[in-house]
């Protein structure tokens, strides 16, 4: 994704070594404390996040620990990326040094479950498995490993929504309502762009930062990644193809801004030249915060579908919390995420201070959920992102090969909105070659 946004960065997943990266291991993970055996239910627990969703956790920790005397509890902001470096050479290291709750994103956790499957404590034991319904749809599949068994349980859900300015749109005449796809909105760029001088969206494209959400958001939106859920490579699946050339129609039509460089992107909104942006529910807060000057002028709608007529709901990424298998406080740590995940009030009250949107349906009841939002022109936005994911979201398969089919992906994006390359051409090859360095099978 552009700069502004994405809450992880590109990840470099279970390569690296604990010498190669020069990390001092730290937490908790299995030292001392005390414990009552290796599923201690008591002592102190530590729990590894990043920025605000680490903030948001310590607001937590006091309802928590007058729920649960003898038990305290240590949040460590370890940083991003710093944090996916860290947890993969404790696994790595059979679990050395790690802390006993950790925060890993969708795009690091099968490929954790895959490469370390001892790594990760088994909470089916524990009674994860009655929250199997509480979530929202897409969620459940990613949590399960090879075992059959739950590791982990939802925290943060990010449903795709289209941001755009209202105010370019009634310029232009054009009714948001009538972009049911995106070969509507590419019809309707050039009467926004002569009415506004505004670019319908931006991307890298020399693919500096990967900046590959937006090509993954037109495949999620079909169902499809890069990957099908037996593990064969779809990167040159005819939804792959649709979404390249979605890209590349944008891109010809003068209507795709370039966003590479640092800060390019935040520049282009404030200067009004972007449209659009097609963001993630952790958005909402962020455009009011780093665009006051525009408030009034931003609505949300569902995004187009990739073909018309196609699905119109994605979860662009998700967030976790699962417990280190060496913890010795396994108990202690399962309850800290029962605590936090499970109950509405504090799931919540997390939302409200770290914008880390809920996974827990039970949370949307909330009114702040039904609330309308001055930024957005009083539009009870929060309301339609919810809504969105009402409607069903494909799981995503990001497996361990992620980081590969993500350079690929990225390799080819830039061949076709550089060179002119033919997107089916350049993602045939592009899969040909994922599938070589991994050992997978083309899906058919």
């Amino acid at each position: 994704m552009s700069d502004h946004l994405s809450r992880r960065h590109l990840l470099q997943i279970a390569t690296a070594s604990a010498a190669g990266l020069g990390l001092a291991a730290c937490g908790s993970g299995g030292s001392g404390g005390a414990a009552s055996g290796a599923d201690g239910d008591s002592g102190k627990i530590t729990v590894w996040s990043w920025t605000s969703a680490a903030e948001a956790l310590r607001g937590v920790v006091p309802s928590f620990e007058r729920a649960n005397p003898g038990i305290t509890v240590e949040i460590q902001d370890v940083g991003e990326p710093a944090i996916w470096d860290k947890i993969t050479v404790g696994l790595a290291s059979g679990g050395k040094g790690l802390a006993d709750v950790l925060h890993i994103g969708v795009d690091y956790l099968p490929g954790y479950l895959d490469k370390f499957p001892e790594g990760i404590a088994d909470l089916s034991r524990l009674g994860a498995d009655r929250y199997k319904d509480a979530f929202a749809d897409g969620l459940w599949p990613t949590v399960i490993g090879k075992d059959r068994a739950v590791h982990a349980l939802p925290w943060e859900v990010n449903p795709l929504g289209l941001f755009y300015r209202h105010d370019f749109f009634e310029k232009a005449d054009v009714d948001p309502a009538s972009l049911t796809s995106w070969d509507d909105l590419i019809a309707a760029g050039p009467k926004i762009r002569a009415a506004t001088g505004a670019q319908l969206i931006g991307l890298d494209k020399p693919g500096t930062t990967q900046d590959m959400d937006f090509f993954q958001n037109l495949m999620q939106l079909q169902g499809t990644f890069y990957f099908d859920h037996e593990g064969k490579v779809t990167l040159a699946s005819p939804e792959a193809v649709k979404a390249l050339t979605v890209i590349k129609r944008l891109n010809d039509g003068g209507l795709l801004a370039d966003t590479a460089g640092q800060g390019t992107w935040k520049r282009l909104i404030s200067q009004g030249k972007l449209a659009t942006a097609a963001e993630a529910a952790w958005a909402v807060g962020y455009m009011a915060e780093k665009f006051p000057a525009q408030s009034g002028k931003w609505r949300v709608m569902q995004p187009p579908a990739a073909v018309p007529g196609g699905g119109r709901s994605a979860i662009v990424n998700s967030t976790y919390l699962t417990v280190s298998a060496t913890s010795k406080r396994r108990k202690a740590a399962w309850r800290f995420i029962e605590h936090a995940l499970t109950k509405p009030a504090e799931i919540n009250r997390m939302y409200t201070s770290g914008s880390v949107f809920p996974a827990l349906k039970a949370a949307y009841a909330d009114p702040m959920f039904q609330a309308p939002h001055p930024f957005y022109g009083g539009q009870r936005v929060l309301k339609s992102l919810v809504d969105s994911l009402s409607s069903g979201s494909e799981t995503t398969n990001f497996t361990s090969d992620y980081s590969r089919a993500l350079k690929l992906a990225s390799d080819a994006q830039s061949q076709v909105l550089l060179k002119g390359a033919d997107p089916a051409g350049a993602l045939k090859a592009a899969a040909a070659q994922l599938a070589q360095q991994t050992g997978r099978q083309q899906a058919a």
